[in-house]
């Protein structure tokens, strides 16, 4: 049994992490395995988008600690430098929309890889947990980098802290994820999402990521003249000559992404 199912749907590649009976927690072969299909959907042109979501009753209980432990396993150096920095690092630079359908519990490594997609969508019983005080560690994943740009520094420090269980309905009120929905309806509605997003004119939604990335250390002037170089180049697009052509037709846009 493979630890990442995949399957290219309407040109979404959709992800499974897949270690059911562990709640999806990460061993070193789930983390290896994660890290070769975003680097299949990087260079294959027939993925626009990258949906990932969990196998059965939970999404991620991050790491395997069993693993974690071992004597003769990777090491937690090994773990966070080769496993979660690199994964986190992917999801990021990737130049095109990663969605994220978050079922059931997403804690410590799994709720901060969540937070590290460009939307998320989560059913109603989902939750999410900074685990890492629970054990004696910091959190990792860029949950650092992430949840104090998300929700504020002082909630995310409270939060990063305690170790406090947040529930969907309260993560999307805080602004941690998009949007929440009924957990029988979590996987048709994210997957649709990811599909209008696969139909959408993604070359120019990556060069969106790579400017959003850059404005977490850029200061205005800077993205000022980022947003002016990336435009230039959105522009000589074919996505940007069907979408003006489409409009003046009257038509509906079939973009490529290029």
């Amino acid at each position: 049994m493979t630890s990442i199912k995949s399957e290219l749907i309407n040109g979404v590649l959709k992800l499974t992490l897949n270690r059911p009976d562990k709640f999806n927690s990460f061993n070193r072969e789930m983390a290896l395995a994660l890290q070769t299909q975003l680097d299949i959907a990087k260079q294959d042109k027939k993925v626009r988008a990258i949906y990932i979501t969990g196998e059965g009753k939970a999404f991620c209980a991050g790491q395997d600690l069993s693993e974690a432990i071992d004597d003769s396993g990777p090491g937690i150096e090994t773990i966070v430098k080769e496993h979660y920095n690199i994964i986190i690092q992917k999801l990021r630079y990737l130049e095109k929309p990663v969605i994220c359908a978050v079922n059931g519990v997403a804690a410590g490594a799994g709720a901060n890889i969540a937070l590290a997609c460009d939307i998320v969508v989560a059913g109603n019983s989902a939750s999410f947990i900074q685990a890492f005080s629970k054990i004696g560690l910091i959190p990792d994943s860029a949950g650092t980098f992430f949840l104090p740009r998300l929700v504020g520094f002082g909630k995310a420090s409270a939060l990063m802290m305690l170790g406090d269980k947040v529930t969907a309905i309260d993560a999307e009120k805080m602004g941690m994820i998009y949007k929440v929905t009924e957990d029988a309806n979590l996987q048709t509605e994210a997957f649709e999402l990811a599909k209008a997003l696969a139909e959408m004119p993604t070359y120019a939604i990556g060069l969106t990521k790579k400017l959003i990335n850059h404005s977490l250390f850029s200061t205005l002037e800077n993205q000022l003249i980022s947003e002016a170089h990336e435009q230039v180049k959105a522009a000589r697009s074919y996505d940007y000559k069907e979408g003006v052509n489409a409009f003046l037709e009257k038509r509906k846009p079939v973009f490529k992404g290029e």
